[in-house]
């Protein structure tokens, strides 16, 4: 394919093929020898294709079809760097996963381990080696679009960047040092892949949707929060938190937001929570809106506009 015409970015998937394959449709890409196809357009997969949902080598024959056809580009999301480190054994540890292997990591994965048979597994494995972790796109007039699953940061991007060409890849040695709690590579790889968080004061938490105590929010990394703005309403998640309290000076601080004269970028990863989908900012988007938890599959349309628009959501 020649440059598209433009570009339909695809959210948070989860395993849930017959959404895909409907908001495919509702695109206008057509079947053909099993690859799902456009004649001007291509798709972009913002990552998460695993866990939870109920057809997961469904999702993954769809999306690694389209992109080793060129029909489509994909980055990867949290939930494939974490299988990646949940089967890549510790290097200073033998016979210890890098990820885990407690309840809660074990239930998060649960649907692909018992989905995919050990060959499956090895081979998406593989697949998921070769994703980048964020990508920029090019419209026809020379516009960019900037994917990534969970938060654009250009520092962090530079850290990772340096890390895969000193390790040669998404290798063990790569994994290790983005696990390891302590590295710079660890807080890159945590907030490019699953955003900006800030913590709650003392003696405040809440309960995520999958019953799991937080004491950090997601925070509204697009926005420079001011003076008076208070923690529960700088969050970018659908939990609903209860904390009137002002930000401190440090929390204040501690982000500088993506520029509002930037490219636009597209994320999911947030699990967002509504009727409709709508952009976050004029230049951020988020499209994750939950297909896991009884929500809806979203896509955006983009066509080389620098100010996104809500109505070039579409969803399923």
């Amino acid at each position: 394919m020649s440059t598209p015409a433009g570009y339909d970015l695809i959210g948070d998937i989860h395993g849930h093929a017959d959404e895909l394959r409907a908001l495919l449709s509702a695109l206008g890409y057509e079947e053909a020898d099993g690859v799902y196809e456009h004649s001007e357009r291509q798709v972009v997969f913002l990552g998460d294709f695993i866990d939870r949902g109920p057809k997961i080598p469904e999702v993954l024959a769809i999306a690694r079809s389209m992109v080793g056809s060129g029909k489509a580009i994909a980055v990867m999301g949290n939930h494939e760097f974490n299988a990646l480190a949940f089967h890549t054994e510790n290097p200073q540890a033998p016979g210890v996963s890098l990820r885990p292997r407690i309840n809660k990591n074990i239930r998060q994965h649960a649907a692909t381990i018992s989905q995919l048979n050990d060959s499956e597994l090895s081979d998406a494995l593989k697949w998921f080696r070769t994703l980048p972790m964020w990508a920029e796109i090019q419209g026809p007039s020379g516009s960019i679009c900037r994917a990534v699953h969970a938060c654009w940061d250009e520092s962090q991007m530079e850290c990772i960047s340096n890390a895969k060409q000193q390790y040669g890849g998404l290798n063990s040695d790569f994994l290790a040092d983005a696990t390891n709690k302590g590295s710079k590579l660890f807080q890159a790889v945590e907030i490019v892949l699953k955003g900006k968080e800030i913590s709650l004061p003392e003696g405040y938490h809440y309960y995520d949707k999958e019953g799991h105590k937080r004491t950090e929010i997601r925070a509204r990394w697009f926005e420079r929060p001011s003076s008076g703005t208070q923690y529960q309403d700088y969050v970018l998640q659908a939990d609903p938190i209860e904390c009137a309290i002002e930000m401190d000076e440090s929390a204040l601080t501690s982000i500088e937001p993506y520029s509002p004269e930037a490219p636009p970028v597209l994320v999911g990863h947030y699990w967002l929570n509504a009727d409709r989908p709508e952009r976050l900012a004029p230049n951020v988007a988020c499209i994750d809106y939950s297909v896991a938890k009884g929500g809806y599959l979203c896509a955006y349309r983009w066509d080389g506009e620098n100010e996104l628009q809500d109505e070039k959501f579409v969803w399923f």
